[in-house]
């Protein structure tokens, strides 16, 4: 439920109040960044996704009924926002994020190996997220990266519990599978 502040917030976004609509990104441009960030793992794309979620939430506020907390609503917006520039993504593929490009170029020979292994790490788990469908990838993104409660994702996906554990225990078996061939694939093509 809302509180009586966030009550009066909306009713003032809803009557026009540009200075209201400011107030509500300032309190929740953090947590839609960074799940935009967890989940798409690129900081134009978090940013980008950003702004298109506010965007949804400025156009679409006066569907918001009240009947959960306003903060769980914009997640939800948040997240369906990501899922829609995941298989955006997976439509038009592989970018290339410059900052990591230049932040390794730049890093000392004694920090760079380090890094570099971290890098695959986060590449190998980011390249067989992508693999799976992308109501999956959300799953596993909210649970483990975001660490969010059964219930907490409940009211996110307005999905009951008892599915949301069937889901992600089917996720996380996919995942197993996914990351375990390109392990194999990856180990015969370093080492083969």
């Amino acid at each position: 439920m809302t509180t009586n502040k966030e009550t009066n917030l909306i009713q003032k976004i809803r009557d026009g109040n540009t200075h209201a609509f400011s107030e509500l990104v300032d309190a929740y441009k953090n947590l839609v960044y960074t799940l935009a960030y967890r989940m798409l793992g690129s900081r134009e794309e978090a940013e980008e996704v950003s702004q298109d979620t506010f965007i949804k939430i400025f156009k679409s506020l006066s569907h918001f009924k009240g009947d959960s907390k306003l903060s769980t609503w914009i997640y939800k917006v948040a997240y369906n926002t990501c899922l829609d520039r995941i298989k955006q993504n997976k439509r038009n593929k592989t970018f290339v994020d410059i900052d990591h490009v230049k932040g390794v170029a730049f890093v000392s020979m004694n920090n760079a190996l380090d890094k570099m292994l971290q890098e695959e790490r986060k590449e190998l788990i980011k390249k067989c997220l992508n693999l799976l469908p992308s109501n999956d990838v959300g799953l596993l993104t909210l649970f483990y990266f975001e660490e969010q409660s059964l219930a907490e994702m409940e009211k996110t996906l307005d999905i009951p519990v008892s599915t949301i554990k069937v889901q992600l225990f089917r996720a996380r078996k996919k995942f197993a599978k996914v990351l375990e061939k390109n392990l194999e694939k990856e180990i015969f093509q370093n080492y083969g």
